[in-house]
């Protein structure tokens, strides 16, 4: 059983032209060529039928808004629409433009209460924004009012058109100290700033690592800079690894199979696959097969 903090459907409202992501695809040419030739003529099909197969418990699908900077939207309707058309394993974190102000805290007010979305995703990037930038702080509150969790993304972006400074873990940790309640995962896992990132989960026990658009077979790779995510995420850090695919980024299975051979316990690789997800967005604790 597994769940997948970080999936983005094979179907149109998803697949949109994101020339500022451009970069991205060089970056991930490889992996993504690897997914177009297994889902063949059947992209959606093949998707749902991938999570069938790996007894998936839940997949998250995100929104974002970030029309002020990029003119880009991946609707919170439509995360919600793809939700309900495909069940309960499927649940949708809301997308909201900090940069407008009382609209954004409006919209994600509704997506929570109205559409049913679960949690806040803020890309901070490509809104050009720090993780600490207080356009961001009456979001972070109403995350808090609504008990819902936010993703953060965390780490180097690949967008040649934004800085890659917004997402160093040490705004997060200002972020915390402001926000103790908020509960965070930081995704992808901060490289360059692995280290950085560990301390801010270490100093914060509401602040969860998302092993998201890595292939986690990286974090057994000496000097790859993600070795020490395996020493604390084993040890210390064990329930509070998040596993996310990144889809289409990374292939889901490979994925899930790059993270088995990782030298995990039994008991560990579970919480990084489905338990430690679980607690984070209040499912329940997974049942026994």
């Amino acid at each position: 059983m597994i769940v997948d903090f970080s999936s983005r459907p094979p179907v149109a409202p998803f697949d949109q032209p994101a020339p500022h992501l451009g970069n991205y695809r060089r970056v991930y040419r490889a992996s993504e060529a690897r997914v177009a030739d297994a889902e063949g003529t059947r992209p959606l099909a093949e998707y749902l039928a991938t999570y069938d197969r790996l007894d998936a418990r839940c997949v998250v699908i995100k929104a974002r808004d970030v029309e002020s900077t990029f003119g880009f939207k991946i609707a919170n309707e439509d995360v919600a629409a793809f939700c309900r058309a495909h069940g309960t394993r499927y649940v949708g974190f809301a997308g909201v433009d900090p940069h407008k102000g009382m609209q954004a805290i409006r919209e994600l007010d509704h997506a929570v209460r109205e559409l049913g979305l679960v949690g806040l995703n803020l890309q901070c990037f490509e809104h050009r924004l720090d993780i600490n930038d207080r356009r961001m702080y009456p979001l972070y509150a109403k995350c808090i009012e609504l008990d819902i969790p936010v993703n953060v993304h965390c780490g180097v972006n690949f967008s040649s058109q934004t800085a890659m400074t917004h997402g160093r873990p040490e705004f997060l940790d200002e972020v915390m100290t402001h926000f103790p309640e908020l509960r965070v995962c930081a995704s992808p896992p901060g490289w360059p700033w692995v280290t950085d990132l560990i301390a801010v989960a270490w100093r914060h026990p509401n602040v969860w690592i998302g092993l998201v658009a890595v292939s986690p077979k990286y974090l057994a790779v000496v000097n790859s800079g993600y070795e020490p995510l395996l020493r604390y995420g084993s040890t210390l850090l064990q329930d509070r690894i998040i596993f996310g695919s990144s889809f289409p980024m990374l292939p889901v299975e490979r994925s899930v199979q790059e993270l088995h051979e990782l030298p995990l316990s039994p008991e560990v690789r579970e919480k990084w696959l489905c338990g430690n997800a679980s607690r984070f967005l209040r499912l329940g604790e997974p049942q026994a097969a």
